[in-house]
């Protein structure tokens, strides 16, 4: 995580952006009032999104973690993809 102003940001958009998209850092960018905003890549903010939505189910996490446990056990059953035209 990457702390900077506004100013340094403005100067330096594009290394900024390429930092977050690239090396996948989160940008907290400071300002007056303590009104900071943060930068990071769509990738990792869809991410977290994704996360807050399955931990915000609990029956849904619960599941997803059973059958996670189920598969390192080895209990799955393996099938081929079908081609569809």
């Amino acid at each position: 995580m990457i702390a900077t102003n506004y100013s340094e940001v403005r100067n330096s958009l594009k290394a900024y952006c390429d930092k977050a998209t690239k090396d996948y850092e989160t940008i907290i960018i400071t300002r007056k009032n303590n009104e900071n905003v943060v930068l990071m890549s769509e990738e990792v903010y869809n991410n977290l999104m994704e996360n807050l939505y399955i931990m915000s189910n609990k029956d849904y996490y619960n599941e997803l973690i059973r059958r996670k446990k189920e598969i390192e056990k080895g209990n799955y059953i393996e099938h081929d993809l079908i081609e569809v035209d």
